[in-house]
């Protein structure tokens, strides 16, 4: 699959390793500070920061409808088990590939410069797979991985590190600290994502980025319009109907990819503000022989694996929001149908902005 560029539109008692107690201002080490407003906590348990064991690591998930699930977000609903992260991992590698490794400032923003320190944060990093690059091409860089569930990586570059945490209890205790802040289709477990936003502009040092890519739980048509939800509707825009209503219902924000761009723009920590989109197909319906219609059907074709696994991720938020096995079953069952042949033409609208904090 050949790249697109960021320009596209721009306007057990041995896992140890995952994380270790101790100050903020060691790369291999966590605090166990979230929030110093109690008022903005949300109805969630104590997210905890722990040295990993066994023991702890099975507090952190709970089974729901068969998939291992976090033990300490009420909002957030979709799997952080083995096959959600393979999932995300694959997905990542499709990023990669659509969209470039990172937007253009990354390397000037992570130089090693003598006698400064780098830092960079992953807000919801899921598998890990984006902070472990930025890990891996920037050693000199520390980088910190937060989640409701600590990274379970048996070879952890020893400059990063694992944090349990519920970004929605705030980021006080990382203020200032980094020069980069990434979120990545996090928007279904963020009660307030421009709160978020905000939250961001305090965490960066003067100069940093800021780079956050969503999408809006929709699916377009060929005019590249939501398409209308009726009987006629195909089996997938409906599907993903239901998963937008039960983000909604769960405290998410499934349309926090829509404003992204005005609430960077309108925020006055940043300037230098890029917006960028996409257009992915949602499996292999292009027709043609041409060269673009086959670059078409290579990135339909890994969106179609990814939806597909998808489809089985949302069952606990389906299912848990009140939708009925009898009208999931067939419901997803027909869109895997769809993904499959590559019968009906659909898109998934992934939108990314970058900017830079004021000096």
């Amino acid at each position: 699959m050949s790249s697109l560029g960021y320009d596209s539109t721009s306007e057990d008692e041995s896992d140890t390793h995952s994380v270790v107690s101790g100050s903020h201002d060691v790369p291999g080490s966590v605090s166990s500070v979230t929030t110093d407003d109690r008022d903005a906590r949300s109805a969630s348990p104590d997210p905890s920061v722990f040295s990993m064991t066994s023991t702890l690591r099975a507090d952190a998930f709970r089974q729901e409808y068969g998939r291992g699930l976090n033990n300490y977000s009420e909002v957030y609903r979709l799997p952080a088990d083995a096959e959600e992260l393979s999932r995300l991992d694959n997905q990542h590698a499709m990023f990669i590939e659509i969209m470039g490794k990172y937007p253009p400032p990354m390397e000037d923003v992570l130089a090693d410069t003598p006698g400064e320190d780098r830092a960079a944060v992953d807000l919801g990093c899921g598998s890990g797979s984006w902070i472990l690059d930025v890990a891996r091409d920037f050693p000199h860089c520390s980088c910190v991985a937060v989640d409701l569930v600590p990274m379970q990586i048996p070879d952890m570059p020893p400059n990063c590190r694992s944090e349990v945490d519920d970004i929605n209890l705030g980021l006080q205790h990382f203020h200032s600290k980094f020069d980069v802040a990434h979120a990545r289709l996090v928007s279904s477990g963020i009660r307030d994502y421009k709160g978020l936003v905000d939250q961001i502009s305090l965490v960066l040092k003067p100069g940093g980025l800021v780079d956050l890519t969503e999408f809006d739980f929709r699916v377009y048509g060929t005019d590249r319009r939501p398409i209308p939800i009726d009987a006629d509707a195909p089996a997938f825009a409906r599907w993903m109907n239901l998963a937008h209503r039960a983000v909604q219902m769960q405290g998410g924000e499934p349309d926090a990819a829509n404003h992204l761009h005005e609430w960077v723009c309108g925020h006055g920590a940043f300037e230098d503000v890029h917006y960028c989109t996409w257009w992915l197909p949602t499996s292999t319906w292009h027709t043609g022989q041409d060269e673009e219609a086959r670059r078409q059907n290579r990135i339909g074709a890994a969106m179609r694996d990814d939806i597909l696994s998808f489809l089985k991720s949302g069952r606990p938020l389906l299912l848990g929001n009140g939708v009925p096995e009898q009208v999931l079953n067939p419901l997803e069952g027909e869109a895997e149908r769809e993904l499959v042949e590559g019968c009906v033409p659909g898109y998934i609208h992934v939108e990314n902005v970058y900017a830079r904090r004021r000096q």
